[in-house]
């Protein structure tokens, strides 16, 4: 084998401050509507559904997700939507620079973990 042949993602696992497994898991499924994953994995981390895709959570100690550019990118049928959705929601939109055919907004969760919505079109 010359080089490694990736068919696709399987999941990302991104960090959340000791003691908040709780709040996350409320944020990831009543907020953002992830569907859980029930417990029979783990048990150091919280899994969500996303698709045919998984958001895997884990607590650790020393994070600081607010500075980082690393991100988990959506695909959504409708930009415009999920922005007013997350905007009644109070949480911060930003931008980023324009790419032909693709809008993408982005926003971080409440352990300041980056997200970018992209619809494309």
């Amino acid at each position: 084998m010359s080089k490694l042949t990736v068919k696709t993602i399987d999941h990302v696992l991104i960090s959340i401050p000791i003691g908040s497994r709780a709040e996350a898991v409320n944020f990831y499924t009543k907020i953002l509507g992830f569907d859980y994953i029930a417990k029979d994995h783990t048990p150091t981390a919280e899994w969500f559904q996303l698709g045919d895709k998984q958001l895997h959570i884990r607590e650790e100690e020393n994070i600081n997700n607010s500075e980082s550019n690393r991100h988990l990118a959506l695909v959504v049928e409708n930009l415009e939507a999920a922005k007013t959705y997350l905007e009644s929601q109070k949480i911060d939109i930003s931008r980023s620079t324009k790419i032909e055919g693709r809008e993408r907004i982005f926003f971080r969760d409440l352990w300041g973990n980056r997200f970018e919505l992209v619809e494309i079109t």
